[in-house]
């Protein structure tokens, strides 16, 4: 990408993995808390890193950034994780420019998710943009992209309809219980955590079960207090976990701690209990399963399940590529704009000195020298001339690259790369 004057790096890269390859537990040695990722970036800085995003969710952990070479953003990950170069190299992808920009566009409008349209991904690519523009770690391409990316995922949402239905993982779970559990109305429900998973399943419970016996448990109490008054249901003490869970009938994990919450020495109820786990890492241990009246579900299979929306969203996807397509090219044209940016800055200063010369030598031959008019005349010469240059440069009937070499040769420009 170093031709487009974007970076002091060469290459822009994707690197990550996904549920495409990796199972839960392996996009459980790669996941990023809060203080993970904060702990990355800055380590990014000081290996002189200048552009980075950095996105952690249960389906996939990816890096977007430039670099010499992928292994640097590799290490990076590896460094603040509990997962290994060999476990990466296993699972992982590598995208490099053009491949790297084609696989945000895909991954942030929903085209790459493991439900078809499912658009939370987008919210958090904003707010890790968001984060690493806070910490000086967003360069101007990958703002933009970002920018045009978020851009097309609204007119994929809005012109086609690839999310029509209420298809997501919190959604997904719900439908579960629906189509297993019989007279799920009337089941004890406990929900453990209530982060943005856990909020979603919350509300999808109340919509769809029409039950109203549903109780929230938080590490922090108030936060479960916050959407259990949105919703009228019940809170308890997380000191009570084990109590609840033996008064339940269907218990959902949605929690994001780094270690199973749950296994078999809380549970003492004898009674059916369907253990719903949404947490990556997984959260609950999978030795709940040798107790007889256990059944315990991860997102990952909770995912795999396809009814007639996910079908009938697929005849979407042609018209979301169009508009991708469609939006690419258009960053694609601001991009080539970079590569002639820095002469045209050059050019404009060459010309400023051509007019600060020429204004020193009128200024000394006339007494009633007009300074102030003077000055004002040049400057709007100087954009005229600038702007000619930039539109021919802009046409694509003309090679950009020897349009460049000649403006520098009979300019005599050494334009100076902006970084």
């Amino acid at each position: 990408m170093q031709k487009y004057n974007i970076s002091r790096s060469n290459y822009f890269y994707a690197i990550g993995l996904s549920y495409k390859k990796a199972d839960a537990d392996i996009r459980g040695h790669f996941s990023l808390d809060d203080a993970s990722k904060l702990n990355l970036l800055n380590q990014a800085k000081e290996n002189g890193i200048e552009s980075l995003v950095v996105t952690s969710t249960c389906n996939r952990t990816e890096i977007y950034g430039f670099a010499q070479h992928p292994f640097q953003l590799i290490q990076l990950l590896c460094d603040n994780t509990t997962g290994t170069v060999e476990e990466f190299q296993e699972v992982a992808y590598i995208y490099k420019n053009n491949d790297a920009i084609a696989h945000m566009f895909r991954v942030g409008s929903g085209l790459d998710s493991q439900i078809l349209g499912d658009f939370e991904i987008i919210s958090q690519l904003k707010t890790s943009a968001r984060i690493s523009k806070k910490h000086g770690l967003l360069n101007h391409f990958t703002e933009r992209l970002v920018n045009v990316v978020i851009q097309a995922s609204k007119r994929i949402k809005n012109e086609t309809e690839i999310s029509s239905g209420a298809t997501s993982v919190s959604f997904a779970s719900v439908q579960y219980i629906l189509n297993t559990v019989q007279d799920v109305t009337n089941k004890n429900i406990l929900l453990f955590g209530t982060g943005k998973i856990g909020r979603n399943t919350c509300e999808n419970l109340v919509k769809h079960t029409k039950n109203e016996h549903i109780t929230l448990i938080n590490r922090t109490k108030d936060k479960a207090e916050q959407i259990a008054g949105k919703f009228n249901l019940l809170v308890k003490d997380y000191a009570n976990l084990q109590e609840e869970i033996s008064h339940s009938d269907i218990l959902i994990v949605a929690t994001g701690a780094h270690r199973p919450t749950i296994d078999k020495h809380i549970i003492q109820t004898k009674k059916p209990l369907l253990i719903l786990d949404l947490s990556i890492p997984k959260n609950v241990n999978e030795d709940v399963e040798e107790l007889d009246n256990v059944s315990l579900l991860h997102l990952d299979h909770l995912s795999k399940i396809t009814d007639e929306t996910l079908e009938a969203r697929k005849a979407h996807i042609p018209l979301a590529e169009s508009i991708i397509e469609e939006v690419k090219a258009e960053f694609n044209q601001w991009l080539e704009t970079r590569k002639f940016a820095p002469t045209i800055k050059a050019l404009k200063h060459k010309l400023a000195d051509f007019a600060s010369a020429e204004l020193e030598t009128q200024r000394k031959k006339n007494a009633d020298f007009n300074e102030a008019q003077a000055e004002i005349i040049s400057n709007k010469i100087i954009q005229k001339i600038t702007n000619h240059f930039a539109h021919h440069l802009k046409d694509e009937s003309v090679s950009t690259d020897d349009s460049l070499e000649l403006i520098k040769k009979v300019f005599q420009l050494e334009p100076k790369t902006n970084v």
